[in-house]
């Protein structure tokens, strides 16, 4: 069965030419613990990315440092061929030495073959929303964005966006390519990006918050949003997504689960609109 519920939550248009509905999913919890090996049950794993386009999720966020590469092939196994509205945005410029290790690496040969890597494991021509992963601090950020602003010239990266920057980092870049997307931390209880996605706000920037459920630690039970959602009727994680829904209209959750039940939580949060006395609650209890 196919329904579009992730629709509910609005659209969002990449760059002023890609749309994609607002509420997505990440892929960071497919691989093993650590995002680091095999997926433990990639089945399950093929089963959700299935279940998540079915729900009418049109944005999949993914990096090629998730496993590394176990994350895309995943996609590609559940996905391809990709439907017309699927948006794939990935992410390139980190090294995994072991679980849980992250080194960005961004040497403009390093970042080319990563490209290339993903292109061919992703199944895809053209990546749609290509984000440097981070910007390394031993390259110069003109070599970093130069090699990916080639790369896009040559047809093979659609769009261009940021990970984890400040509101100065962006301006910089923006002086040396297009970008239409930063993906940072950023939830309800974990608000220091708030000058980063005001600046991305004001100039219709997309802003993809990693974390988005604190890493469930905003779903938990007896935590801060119990009240209103048993007054609502809703899960507490169904309330933190429809917190970030409304704080900004270029927000573009993308929650992350191994489990389908999760994932049907999480997307029916498309449908739910909090009135703005519920968002100062939720914005004052955490």
């Amino acid at each position: 069965m196919t329904t579009q519920l992730a629709s509910a939550s609005g659209t969002f248009s990449l760059g002023g030419d890609l749309t994609v509905n607002r509420l997505g999913y990440g892929v960071m919890q497919l691989p093993g613990a650590g995002v680091w090996g095999e997926s433990p049950d990639p089945q399950n794993a093929v089963r959700v990315l299935r279940r998540a386009v079915e729900l009418g999720v049109t944005l999949i966020d993914t990096a090629d440092a998730y496993g590394p590469e176990v994350a895309d092939l995943l996609i590609k196994e559940a996905l391809h061929p990709y439907a017309d509205d699927l948006v794939i945005a990935t992410k390139v410029g980190f090294t995994r030495q072991g679980p849980n290790e992250w080194i960005p690496v961004g040497r403009p040969e390093y970042l080319r073959q990563q490209v290339e890597l993903s292109l061919r494991h992703l199944g895809l021509e053209r990546i749609d929303l290509l984000q440097l992963h981070r910007i390394d601090p031993k390259v110069a950020l003109e070599d970093q964005l130069g090699e990916l602003v080639a790369l896009q010239t040559e047809g093979k990266i659609r769009h261009l966006g940021l990970s984890e920057v400040t509101v100065e980092e962006l301006v910089a870049a923006q002086k040396l390519a297009t970008i239409v997307s930063v993906q940072n931390l950023f939830n309800l209880g974990h608000r220091d990006a708030e000058p980063l996605l005001d600046y991305a706000t004001a100039n219709d920037i997309a802003f993809i918050p990693w974390f988005p459920l604190a890493t469930g630690r905003l779903a938990q039970a007896g935590g801060p949003l119990d009240g209103l959602a048993t007054k609502r009727g809703v899960s507490p994680s169904q309330l933190a997504l429809a917190w970030l829904l409304k704080r900004s209209p270029v927000l573009l959750p993308i929650p992350g689960t191994s489990s389908v039940d999760h994932l049907a939580d999480n997307v029916a949060a498309a449908d739910l609109e909090l009135t703005d006395d519920e968002f100062t609650e939720l914005t004052a209890a955490v």
